[in-house]
């Protein structure tokens, strides 16, 4: 078809320009298939790892390197967090209890929200932040520079080489790291609230013991496997399709970044709803 052309000029006659309700429903339109995009990917990664996990030859040594790096290295940073958390916790939870006279309620309150919440969540994130962005880079970087294809080529399966031990770590450390994270922040708790206020040990120790039930603990400890294992199958799937260069894979690292982070939270909320 001929140019539409302008009657003043006669030259071509610019096209109209969409309107901003066209504009605002195609970026809602691309926003959300991406998300359906990536979630089927997602998907699809899960069960690929799940397929090549029980499948010959196990290679135990990749396992037992990624469970060293994953859990091992991050304990320190989980450790500190973790001692911080339940020392803040337990000072701002005395500051609110004088106001009622019901200091003796500080011991529950910490290790019931430490247990339940703080434990999983935080111990999530600082694996996320160090082991999982890591994770992402490799995994990317291994991508662009060709090494991925070079182990099809040796007849090496890449998702049971690469991704399979790095999943079932985080599925199987971030569990670990959250029973410290609980110790220690209890620790916390117990050092402000006894040696810092001068509340009774016998009175933290025994409401402690009267509030915590093992069904709390066990909580977050299901949610720590539910946070590991989303953490490596995102940081994983964002690396393994990284493309683009070195641009591409900061850019798939930062998107997984983000995408666990936020994942963390909506999963918190939905799998705490599902305990109880």
């Amino acid at each position: 078809m001929p140019a539409l052309m302008s009657a003043e000029t006669g030259s071509p006659a610019e096209p109209p320009k969409p309107s901003v309700l066209y504009t605002v429903i195609e970026s809602l339109g691309a926003g959300v298939y991406r998300f359906v995009e990536q979630l089927g990917g997602l998907a699809d990664l899960l069960f690929q790892v799940i397929k090549w996990s029980v499948r010959p030859p196990y290679r135990v040594q990749n396992l037992f390197a990624q469970l060293d790096f994953v859990g091992v290295g991050s304990i320190f940073i989980v450790a500190l967090t973790g001692v911080f958390s339940g020392m803040v916790f337990a000072h701002q939870s005395w500051r609110a209890f004088d106001l009622f006279n019901a200091e003796s309620l500080v011991g529950p309150t910490v290790s019931l929200t430490i247990t339940r919440e703080l434990a999983p969540v935080f111990a999530a994130l600082m694996v996320t932040m160090r082991a999982g962005s890591a994770m992402c880079t490799e995994l990317g970087t291994m991508r662009v520079t060709e090494q991925v294809d070079a182990l099809e080529t040796m007849a090496v399966n890449p998702i049971q080489y690469l991704l399979v031990p790095r999943v079932l770590a985080g599925l199987i450390m971030v569990p670990l790291l959250v029973l410290i994270f609980d110790l220690l922040g209890l620790t916390g708790g117990y050092f402000v609230a006894v040696t810092v206020k001068g509340l009774s040990a016998g009175t933290f120790i025994t409401r402690t013991q009267q509030w915590l039930d093992p069904e709390d603990i066990s909580e977050g400890l299901i949610k720590g496997a539910v946070f590991g294992l989303f953490i490596a199958l995102v940081a994983c799937f964002k690396g393994y399709n990284a493309s683009g260069g070195s641009k591409g894979v900061g850019q798939a690292t930062t998107e997984a970044m983000v995408t666990s982070a936020l994942g963390i939270f909506i999963l918190d909320y939905f799998v705490g709803v599902m305990l109880h």
